[in-house]
């Protein structure tokens, strides 16, 4: 039952990269080996990144999941057996099923039969599970909700295309969210246009034990940039109107970290000073998914995300998608 003046708020925060650190240089390398030219240089004043993490051969979505989720329970200070609902948001699972979130509770060692399913939004999924939580905690379902982002899309990359398998990375990035009486995550908006499947997609299915269609990422650059730019601003305003408060009242911008140069333009549309934006894309590329929790994670842990500050989370992706949160860490 629904119960009054009760909301759901952050507190931990953990993330996680693999060891297999891959700078453009050595991106460049193994492509040239290929025939496929590129550059650090040509890379970096494109997007904005400077390196990008793979997981190791054996190394699954859960697991990297399972790393960031450790770090965010510490953070926390719970008892894992506290978490009554986990959402994974993953457009790269270990299996076609069970879920990610599902393989991801047993890693955890959590027997309590709390909820536990994925949400595949692309690179809009954390702000549609950190959505789908706070309804969750705010109707009075749950109380303590491990939220994930994580994805392995080195995958499902093509090496011999050069406009996307230099864009992105593996990693993963986890919240808690708990119920409290005090506003915590104070707006959500969240859309889909299915219009736009085919400017971003991964067009392929298992048909009697055979991929038909491709399994490789295909993304029409260009047109990606223009829809990602004006929806971006569009669905940040709406979070914000709902939660009654100006692109003034942000101490904190977290985009999608996708390209330094959306990030830039949607900063500017909103009128957020650059230097109240986080940016981790340098490190880490479009790590889909993952990308928002990462930088939340390393903002938190330097010091610059403090307790009452407002953070305006946002992301756009595959589908098409998008969504927004406001939340008052």
């Amino acid at each position: 039952m629904a119960q009054s003046n009760l909301y759901s708020r952050v507190i931990g925060t953990g993330s996680y990269l693999p060891a297999d650190r891959v700078t453009n240089q050595d991106l460049a390398d193994r492509l040239a080996r290929q025939g496929v030219e590129t550059s650090d240089e040509w890379i970096v004043a494109r997007t904005g990144i400077h390196a990008r993490h793979f997981a190791a051969p054996d190394q699954t979505t859960s697991e990297l999941a399972l790393h960031a989720s450790r770090q965010a329970i510490e953070a926390a200070g719970i008892d894992p057996e506290s978490i009554d609902l986990i959402i994974v948001a993953t457009s790269t699972p270990d299996f076609v099923f069970p879920s990610t979130a599902c393989l991801l509770q047993n890693k955890l060692g959590i027997k309590n039969g709390g909820a536990a399913f994925d949400i595949q939004a692309v690179c809009s999924g954390f702000a549609y599970a950190v959505a789908t939580a706070d309804s969750f905690i705010r109707g009075g379902m749950n109380r303590t909700a491990l939220v994930v982002g994580a994805e392995t899309f080195s995958r499902i990359l093509d090496f011999n295309d050069r406009t996307t398998c230099v864009l992105f990375g593996d990693g993963a990035g986890a919240v808690i969210l708990q119920a409290s009486d005090e506003p915590g995550v104070l707006s959500s908006a969240l859309h889909a246009d299915g219009s736009h499947s085919s400017i971003l997609c991964t067009p392929g299915n298992v048909n009697k034990g055979v991929i038909e269609g491709s399994a490789f990422l295909h993304m029409d650059g260009q047109a990606v940039f223009k829809l990602a730019v004006k929806v971006l601003e569009k669905v940040a305003v709406e979070a914000l109107e709902k939660a009654r408060l100006t692109a003034g009242d942000i101490d904190w911008l977290i985009p999608h970290q996708a390209n330094i140069r959306i990030m830039e333009s949607t900063a500017k549309k909103l009128h957020v000073p650059l230097e109240r934006m986080v940016v981790t894309v340098g490190e880490h590329g479009n790590t889909s998914a993952a990308s928002i929790p990462l930088a939340l994670d390393v903002a938190v842990r330097d010091g610059r995300i403090k307790r009452g500050q407002h953070v305006l989370i946002e992301g756009v992706g595959g589908g098409f998608t998008w969504g927004a949160s406001v939340i008052r860490y």
